[in-house]
């Protein structure tokens, strides 16, 4: 396993981050590192020991994702997330879902945060997908988010040999046109979650 706090108390928490299956991701073309998926058993308590530590504040939501696809299995989960901002790295808490234990099974025994995945901003989830199985690494996982007019698409990759991590892929649309991350939207909705001392928004 791969504990967050390597990657914090590193000098150079981006290179530490650009470290991370680098041989691997030279070998298949992709692009930055946009985002580190996190294990953590609790979001909202693991959002505050991150947050003391200067990470910026979570946006947090828990709901049913609108798509579930888990080794060719569709499924009805419900979970809860954060996103959250370090030194222009996105952060992604997860904790585990109900209706599968694709995240409880790798959760650290002793409550440590573990680096589940990187993720990666392309333009279509699927045809990346398709091109890492094509090379080997085959698709784990297909779903998509949806928060109003945002739609978030994702694609999990059968974890890397050498270190455990899953490869995932990201495209963020804005009524069906993709769109950048809305980071400042994001950003907005974590202050205010935290100033009004509810944490988590049900969506």
């Amino acid at each position: 396993m791969i504990y967050f706090k390597e990657l914090l108390d590193a000098k150079d928490f981006n290179q530490a981050v650009e470290n991370l299956a680098s041989g691997f991701r030279q070998a298949h073309g992709l692009p930055k590192i946009h985002q580190v998926g996190l294990l953590v058993k609790d979001v909202e308590t693991a959002s505050q020991q991150l947050e003391a530590k200067g990470v910026r504040p979570f946006f947090i939501a828990a709901g049913r994702p609108v798509y579930w696809m888990e080794r060719g299995d569709k499924k009805a989960i419900k979970g809860k997330m954060g996103l959250g901002y370090h030194q222009g790295v996105e952060l992604e808490l997860l904790e585990p879902l109900d209706g599968s234990d694709f995240y409880s099974r790798s959760l650290d025994p002793e409550g440590k945060i573990v680096v589940h995945q990187l993720g990666f901003l392309v333009d279509d989830v699927e045809t990346w997908a398709d091109k890492l199985a094509m090379a080997g690494t085959s698709l784990w996982l297909l779903g998509q988010l949806k928060l109003g007019p945002l739609k978030y698409d994702f694609a999990y990759m059968k974890p890397l040999e050498d270190s455990g991590l899953i490869i995932e892929f990201i495209t963020w649309r804005l009524l069906g046109k993709r769109i950048s991350p809305p980071r400042n939207l994001l950003k907005f909705l974590g202050w205010m979650e935290k100033l009004t001392g509810k944490r988590t928004i049900h969506v």
